[in-house]
């Protein structure tokens, strides 16, 4: 009953306000150049299924390879400034500074520099997914319970082997938690990577539609970049209970 339910909520609140959207474009007589009808989004989007499939094909390439890249590059470093204090105060605020760079101005530079290939889209990507799964991991790191580390220091544990059993499984949640808002995040960073220079991907096409004035197609695309990410939450939520069954196995024990 509780999956049955979980599903049931987001299925009615979207067909509400579909239904919501339709009646508003009907009667305000509202231009499809303007706000399409999600009638004429979902005809478009039966339409062009190839063009969108061959599209997705190099973004979803490019989100998996960048959150991939930025995983592995924001767990090593949010390790390094848990061990150590020096690299915390010397790389933390730089860190931090990385997050005002307009990621719209940046991109154009970077294919400029770099041309139309992967890396300045990984860049991007990159530069978005990093700081959110560093800064849940290290709060998941600073969050663990102190007197499982001295009950492991009591029992003759070394560094590696406290920070393996005790630390690292503790700061699980918060590496999800991090993985899964980056997931989100990188649909937004390709757009943006892909409109300032590529020949191909969903960012491109939506470019394309919306200066032909296709608007219902350029929703379709919107649309497929919604579900992907969606997808790729997903997806995450399963590892997520994967790696950590205990966690939830605890909270539907206390639901019940």
């Amino acid at each position: 009953m509780r999956p049955r339910g979980s599903w049931l909520a987001p299925i009615v609140t979207l067909a509400l306000v579909l239904g919501i959207w339709e009646a508003y474009v009907d009667l305000a007589s509202i231009s499809s150049l303007v706000l399409p009808a999600p009638h004429a989004v979902l005809a478009a989007l039966y339409t062009d299924r190839a063009t969108l499939w061959h599209d997705l094909k190099p973004t979803a390439a490019e989100i998996l390879l960048g959150i991939l890249l930025a995983g592995a590059c924001a767990l090593a470093s949010a390790v390094l400034l848990h061990f150590s204090g020096l690299a915390r105060r010397a790389l933390y605020p730089p860190l931090v500074a990385t997050q005002a760079i307009p990621i719209p101005i940046l991109a154009p530079l970077l294919v400029t520099w770099l041309g139309f290939g992967l890396l300045p889209k990984l860049i991007v990507i990159g530069l978005v997914c990093f700081f959110p799964i560093v800064v849940t991991t290290m709060s998941g790191l600073a969050a663990v319970d102190p007197d499982l580390v001295k009950l492991m220091r009591t029992l003759g544990a070394g560094r590696a082997q406290t920070f393996w059993r005790v630390e690292f499984p503790s700061a699980l949640p918060g590496v999800f938690a991090g993985a899964k808002l980056a997931a989100v995040l990188a649909v937004i960073a390709v757009v943006l990577a892909e409109q300032a220079g590529s020949s191909s991907g969903l960012g491109y096409l939506l470019t394309v539609t919306v200066a032909n004035l296709e608007m219902a197609e350029a929703f379709a695309t919107v649309l497929v970049l919604v579900a992907f990410a969606i997808m790729l939450f997903t997806l995450l939520g399963i590892a997520e209970r994967r790696a950590m069954p205990w966690i939830h196995e605890r909270g539907n024990t206390q639901a019940r």
